[in-house]
């Protein structure tokens, strides 16, 4: 899981070098924004890919698989409506994104150049978002892992093709993206029809009675109870990723496009602790389903250790090598001298947020999603609007800090929840 999470912010890091050596900074910055915006879309829709995972995780420990095939065909047919939604709401929805980011004039027609590209691959991003979570809950990590990696490296092709060879730009970059997000949709669904050729067919010879399991009303209501609380919990934590971008934006391009780097490198950070919090979902999930209450302490125990260790990992590779990262990702001489200032930020990011990763994780294999946006919320509104508003007069330090606060307080309440509550009624 750790290799497989690991892929998805090297793509990105990947995406950011090929723009970052352009000439100009307002093409890194545009294209940030542009991918901010769509992104912060698939993030927010980020539920698909957690109740889907815990779901399937606890059927798996039931021993259901028609039940767990229906988890991942209700979870595909949302995400494709809701992609449906978006396309043709793109518009409007553009149109306000933009005026609220800000930036300069060539950073606001880069980034909607970039994300009237990007918006068309939306329902399959959302879809992956589903694949992708059924197959953790299955604790099928490799078949994970093949995928993104095909996926990352079509988009890296794709990426060297368009900007270098065609000329492209940002257009390219958004273009290669789109592509690679149908790829991996498509690479998944025939995996799983593979492995599961005789139930899926089953399930598919009487749809009729197909689309009464999937839309039966009680688990509908359920599933979007769950969903609710997840929605809630990612709103707040895309909140302050495009309150950090749209802040960067006001400070001017080369700000924005240092910020663009750094965010890189918090998901570089996020996105391998997710490894091991991912991990943690399916056993914990499975665990729960099963009723197996010591399996499920021994697990989070185990997973606490292996995140610490990841994070002082991290710690030490961007200790030492953090300007040379920089320098490999952008030559642009004032954008490399101003990200520099914040490599601290990145040393200190994976030590104090390690734990919020593994809890997060915890509580999706729990399926206990109250939980999770209850922290979620204290700490965005209670912590990280309220830091930066006293810390505002440092500028983007500023703004780094009551990031680091708010990650800080995200592990804290979910620690202080599981210990003193959950242990208590396991």
């Amino acid at each position: 899981m750790v290799l497989s999470n690991i892929t998805v912010p090297l793509l990105g890091l990947v995406d950011t070098a090929v723009i970052g050596h352009l000439e100009h900074a307002y093409f890194l910055g545009g294209s940030t924004i542009g991918a901010m915006l769509i992104t912060s879309i698939v993030w927010l829709c980020g539920f698909l890919r957690m109740s889907t995972t815990g779901l399937s995780a606890q059927s798996l420990g039931l021993g259901n698989i028609s039940k767990n095939l229906l988890i991942l065909l209700r979870g595909i047919s949302l995400a494709f409506l809701i992609g449906i939604l978006l396309i043709l709401l793109q518009g409007p929805f553009l149109d306000i994104a933009l005026t609220i980011a800000g930036g300069s004039e060539k950073v606001q027609f880069y980034a909607s150049q970039y994300a009237q590209i990007r918006i068309w691959g939306v329902p399959a991003a959302l879809a992956n978002l589903v694949i992708l979570g059924w197959l953790i809950g299955n604790q099928q990590s490799k078949t994970v892992m093949w995928i993104l990696i095909a996926t990352n490296l079509i988009n890296i092709c794709l990426d060297l093709i368009f900007v270098y060879l065609f000329n492209w730009q940002v257009r390219g970059v958004a273009l290669a993206s789109l592509l690679a997000e149908y790829s991996g949709m498509f690479l998944g669904i025939t995996l799983i029809a593979r492995c599961y050729r005789s139930t899926l067919v089953k399930l598919l010879s009487n749809l009729q009675q197909l689309s009464r399991e999937l839309f039966d009303k009680q688990v509908l209501l359920n599933y979007f109870q769950l969903n609710r609380d997840i929605l809630i919990r990612t709103l707040c934590l895309q909140v302050c990723f495009l309150f950090i971008t749209f802040q960067g934006a006001r400070l001017g391009d080369t700000v924005v496009a240092a910020n663009a780097i750094l965010m890189n490198f918090l998901l570089l950070i996020s996105f391998g602790l997710d490894g091991i919090a991912n991990a943690a979902e399916a056993m914990v999930g499975k665990a729960h389903g099963e009723k197996d209450n010591k399996q499920l302490k021994n697990t989070v125990r185990i997973a606490l250790f292996w995140s610490f260790a990841f994070a002082c990992l991290y710690a030490l590779l961007f200790a030492t090598l953090g300007n040379v990262l920089l320098s490999l990702i952008s030559d642009i001489d004032s954008v490399i001298e101003f990200a520099a200032h914040y490599i601290n930020w990145m040393i200190l990011l994976p030590l104090v947020s390690c734990w919020c990763f593994l809890y997060d994780g915890v509580y999706i294999g729990l399926m206990q999603a109250k939980i999770m946006r209850n922290s979620m919320v204290i700490a965005t509104f209670a912590c990280f609007f309220p830091s930066w508003f006293l810390l505002q007069s440092f500028g983007n330090h500023g703004l780094w800090a009551a990031f680091s606060i708010f990650m800080l307080a995200r592990g804290a309440t979910l620690a202080w929840h599981f210990h003193c509550y959950r242990q208590e009624s396991t």
